[in-house]
């Protein structure tokens, strides 16, 4: 695996636990100023974590050989 992978991997561990943060604040007794920041985090984090996914997948793909052609 490469290490561009592995930093991926460790960035996506990251954010997954700063969203962790954000998941309590939602599933806490509602406070309407808490929820609101708490969503608008935790969705920003889920585009990121989504856009580390297809960047490792993207790495993934790199690394496999190119078929060969007919």
């Amino acid at each position: 695996m490469s290490d561009r992978t592995e930093t991926l991997k460790l960035a996506r561990a990251r954010m997954v636990e700063d969203q962790d943060a954000f998941t309590k604040v939602l599933a806490a007794p509602f406070d309407r100023n808490n929820a609101e920041r708490a969503r608008v985090k935790f969705i920003e984090i889920q585009d990121l974590i989504d856009a580390i996914d297809r960047a490792i997948a993207g790495d993934s793909t790199d690394a496999a050989p190119p078929s060969a052609a007919s």
